[in-house]
């Protein structure tokens, strides 16, 4: 029999599969289909202060092995997710959720994660600082090792829940700025968001994103998520939350040999829904099948 539990920040997940923000909406709408409760945990639509209508279509766009998305933090505001999204949720799901929360000064990160820190259901803030896809917030925030330490510790300062500082990849070198957060008090990071791209379409001989340039996620940007998250686990010594490309049980295990404790799943999930109850349901026969008894003995075990 085998163990896929892990523990996050000191918080026990059943196993380490977590739905990346943005591609698993409020967690309500994937239990119609199933029962959402076998997941690890998941993190929530990126959250703002105020509300955001996103960017201008078009915002997605596939590429060769992924996709390209301009979507913009599309979201109803803190208000609206506390009173009306989490209250859904509430309903269908049993564990403790991830408030993925984005911003466009360290006054609004600060305020956001005040509001959603003081919420039951919420057991991790996770703060984005590495969107590339808005103007003025987000990546711009994630590509200084100094201002990720300005934001982490104002965040702390307001927060009792770990807070998970979620990094940039475009970057030059990523690893100062997680040692930065850390050094700031950051409880775990979660690397990497998706790499900037672009698209052209050659029939208007022009962008096809609205946006230009849109993150790329999938398979396409794995062995660089590898990579990043082998560099980052041996400089800190906080939890790492890995990401980029998964599509399967092996490449949760290859991540957690990198040196993830968890993985997000995000691209995956606009492929098939099913997609993180699949990876979770084959994850004890991959298991065996390498000798695997133990998650938790195996993260970074790639070293």
């Amino acid at each position: 029999m085998v163990d896929t539990r892990v523990e996050l920040c000191a918080l026990p997940l059943d196993n380490p599969v977590i739905p990346a923000s943005g591609t698993f909406g409020f967690g309500y709408e994937f239990a119609d289909i199933y029962d959402i409760n076998c997941l690890g945990t998941f993190s929530f639509k990126g959250t703002t202060l105020s509300p955001r209508y996103g960017n201008a279509t078009p915002r997605i766009a596939e590429s060769e092995s992924g996709m390209l998305n301009a979507v913009g933090l599309q979201n109803p505001g803190v208000e609206k997710v506390i009173s009306e999204e989490l209250p859904k949720l509430k309903q269908c799901f049993h564990k403790p959720v991830m408030a993925n929360v984005s911003g466009f000064s360290v006054e609004e990160y600060v305020a956001t994660s005040r509001a959603l820190d003081a919420c039951n259901e919420i057991g991790w803030l996770e703060i984005n600082i590495s969107c590339p896809n808005v103007h003025g917030g987000g990546m711009s925030f994630g590509t200084s090792a100094a201002v990720a330490a300005e934001v982490t510790r104002a965040v702390k300062a307001v927060s009792t829940k770990p807070v998970i500082m979620k990094l940039s990849p475009n970057v030059t070198d990523i690893v100062s700025i997680a040692k930065a957060c850390e050094d700031a008090g950051a409880d775990g990071i979660s690397l990497v968001n998706t790499f900037l791209g672009m698209k052209i379409d050659l029939k208007t001989k022009k962008p096809l994103l609205a946006n230009k340039t849109g993150g790329l996620s999938g398979p396409a940007i794995k062995p660089l998520a590898v990579r990043m998250v082998y560099q980052v686990y041996e400089a800190v010594n906080i939890p790492i939350v890995g990401m980029g490309g998964i599509m399967n049980a092996e490449d949760v295990i290859e991540f957690m040999l990198a040196g993830a404790t968890a993985v997000e799943v995000g691209a995956a999930n606009l492929i098939s829904p099913y997609a993180c109850k699949h990876i979770i349901d084959a994850l004890p026969e991959v298991m065996e099948h390498y000798g695997i008894a133990s998650l938790k003995e195996i993260i970074g075990k790639g070293h």
